[in-house]
C-alpha cells in the first residue's frame, strides 16, 4: 500500500513555504553508511497518519529524507539569530537540522517534522551536522518523561542508528551517531524574530508575524499590524510562562536557554545538557559549561521573562514599545497560575478558590523540600491524590521524612486539599514504591549496556515505565 493511501495528515501547500524563501535555505540531507532503526514513536505517527508505515518506508523518510508526497519538496534550515547566554551572536540557523515537512493531527493541528543531526547545512559553522546516538538517546528519555508529567513538550518521532563514529570533548570518544525527528507545534524561533530586526527588515517581521498569526494564534488578528503584533507576543509570553511555570513544578532544568532554543507556541524542545532534579536545589545547574550558573534551576522563570524582553525588543520594530512592556505584565500571573496548578496537578490535587492560597502551599512545600532534601519524583509519587495516599506514603522509601515535625504543616494542606479524580490510584504504575523518574545517573545504567553488548532492553523496560505513568496520570482532560 503506498503512503498516499495511508496518510491521512496530508497537507497540499506546506504553510512555510509563505515565508519559506526569506527565513530558510535548502539543505541537503547526509547520506549516512546504515539505517538501523532504534526509536518509532508509533502513537505519535497514527495522530498525524503516518503509523502504517513499514519499517523500510519508515526510514525511507526519516533517515534517508525521502520527501512525504504532496509535501514540501526538499528540506529547508531555518535562519535565525539569538542571545547564547546573553551574548548576542547574528551567526546562527539550524547546523546540524531542518524542518522536512509539514503534517497536520487528528485534531487538525498543524504540526513540524524537525531533524537532528541530518548532516551539514549553510549554517553548520565548524560543526559536522551529527548527532550522538547517546544525545539521541537522551532527548527521547528526556521528551517522553516531560509529556507524562503533563509538560508542554515536542515528542521525538524517530530516532536512526546511522553507522558513523564521531567524536566529542565531552563524551567518550569515537562514539556512535544517530539522525533523530522531533515533532512539534511550530520550529519557528524567537530568534527568528531576532534576525529580521536585526536586518531593519520591516517587511519580513510583518511577514512572519502575519503568518504565526495566521496558522496558530488566529484570535490575534488584525488589521493594525501593531496592534496583531502586541497581541501576538501577549499570547507568546502567557505560553512561555507557563511552559516555565511546569519545568518548576517537575524539577526540569532545560540548560541552554538561549533565545534561539525558545519557540513561538510555548513548547519544550532542542534542549541539550538538561537534567531533572533528584532534590530541591534552587542553584543546580544542568550545563557543565555554565560556569556563572545564568540557567540554574531556581533562575529559569527570569530567563524566561528576559529572552520575552529580547523578543519585545525585536517585535518593536513593527509595534509601539509601551504596547509591548504592557503586554509582558501577562509573564507573572500566568507563570504562577502555570507553577500552582501543575504542582497541585501533580499532587493529584484540586486548585484552591485562590491563587493567593495555592501560592501560600507553594511556599510551604518547597521550603520544606529544599530544607529535608527529600527525593523530588518520590515525594509527587508518594503523596499523589493526598490523604488517599497517607497508607502508601508510611511505606515509602523515605516515608521517616513524613515522621518529622517540619513536615507537618504541608501534611495538614495536602490533608485538606480535595483529591483529583482519587481513581487514577488504582492505575498498576501507583502500585508500585517508587516512580518513574530520569535522574542523571539512570541515564548512564540505561546507556550502559546499549554502549557495551547493544543491549537495549533496559531502555525500552524504563520508556514502558515512563508510558505508564503517562497513562496513570491521564492528561487528557486539560
Amino acid at each position: 500500500m503506498s503512503i498516499k493511501a495511508i496518510w491521512s495528515g496530508m497537507i497540499e501547500t506546506p504553510p512555510i513555504t509563505e515565508i519559506a524563501d526569506l527565513f530558510s535555505d535548502p539543505a541537503e540531507p547526509a547520506d549516512f553508511p546504515e539505517t538501523t532503526l532504534r526509536f518509532r514513536n508509533q502513537r505519535a505517527a497514527e495522530s498525524v497518519g503516518l503509523g502504517n508505515l513499514s519499517d523500510q518506508a519508515w526510514i525511507d523518510h526519516f533517515a534517508r529524507f525521502e520527501p512525504l508526497p504532496g509535501n514540501m519538496p526538499g528540506p529547508r534550515a531555518m535562519r535565525y539569530h539569538g542571545h547564547q547566554f546573553h551574548v548576542y551572536n547574528p551567526d546562527l540557523g539550524d547546523g546540524r537540522g531542518f524542518l522536512f515537512a509539514q503534517v497536520r493531527d487528528d485534531k487538525n493541528r498543524l504540526l513540524d517534522l524537525g531533524t537532528k543531526g541530518s548532516g551539514q547545512t549553510r549554517w553548520s559553522r565548524q560543526g559536522d551536522g551529527r548527532l550522538t546516538l547517546k544525545g539521541g538517546l537522551r532527548e527521547v528519555l528526556a521528551a517522553s518523561y516531560l509529556e507524562a508529567m503533563g509538560a508542554n513538550t515536542s515528542k521525538i518521532f524517530s530516532l536512526v542508528e546511522t553507522g558513523e563514529e564521531l567524536h566529542r570533548g565531552d563524551e567518550p570518544s569515537p562514539t556512535r551517531s544517530a539522525v533523530m525527528t522531533r515533532l512539534n507545534h511550530s520550529h519557528i524561533r524567537f530568534g527568528t524574530f531576532q534576525r529580521a530586526a536585526y536586518h531593519d527588515d520591516t517587511e519580513g517581521m510583518a511577514l512572519l508575524i502575519r503568518h504565526i498569526i495566521k496558522h496558530y494564534y488566529p484570535e490575534c488578528a488584525d488589521e493594525d499590524l501593531g496592534a496583531a503584533t502586541t497581541a501576538l507576543f501577549e499570547r507568546m509570553t502567557e505560553a512561555t510562562a507557563r511552559m516555565i511555570g511546569q519545568w518548576m513544578a517537575i524539577g526540569f532544568v532545560h540548560g541552554v536557554m538561549n533565545t534561539d532554543n525558545f519557540n513561538i507556541t510555548g513548547e519544550v524542545f532542542d534542549f541539550g545538557p538538561w537534567r531533572f532534579l533528584a532534590k530541591s536545589d534552587p542553584n543546580f545547574t544542568a550545563a557543565y559549561f555554565d560556569q556563572q550558573g545564568l540557567y540554574r534551576f531556581g533562575r529559569q522563570p527570569t530567563q524566561g521573562l528576559w529572552a520575552l524582553q529580547q523578543l519585545g525588543g525585536a517585535m518593536s520594530l513593527v509595534a509601539d514599545t509601551d504596547a509591548l512592556s504592557e503586554a509582558m505584565k501577562a509573564y507573572e500571573p500566568a507563570y504562577q497560575q502555570s507553577f500552582a496548578g501543575h504542582t497541585l496537578a501533580l499532587l493529584g490535587l484540586e486548585s484552591s478558590d485562590t491563587l493567593r492560597e495555592d501560592l501560600l502551599f507553594l511556599q510551604n512545600f518547597y521550603g520544606w523540600m529544599t530544607e529535608s532534601q527529600a527525593n523530588w519524583s518520590q515525594t509527587f509519587f508518594d503523596w499523589f491524590c493526598g490523604k488517599e495516599s497517607e497508607k502508601r506514603a508510611a511505606n515509602s522509601p523515605q516515608s521517616h521524612l513524613y515522621s518529622e515535625a517540619s513536615f507537618e504543616p504541608v501534611r495538614a494542606i495536602l490533608m485538606s486539599r480535595t483529591p483529583l479524580r482519587p481513581e487514577r490510584l488504582k492505575a498498576p504504575y501507583f502500585q508500585r514504591l517508587t516512580p518513574a523518574h530520569l535522574e542523571v545517573d539512570l541515564v548512564e545504567t540505561l546507556w550502559a549496556p546499549i554502549a557495551e553488548q547493544d543491549d537495549w532492553g533496559p531502555f525500552q523496560q524504563h520508556l514502558d515505565l515512563i508510558d505508564q505513568a503517562r497513562l496513570a496520570y491521564d492528561w487528557s482532560g486539560r
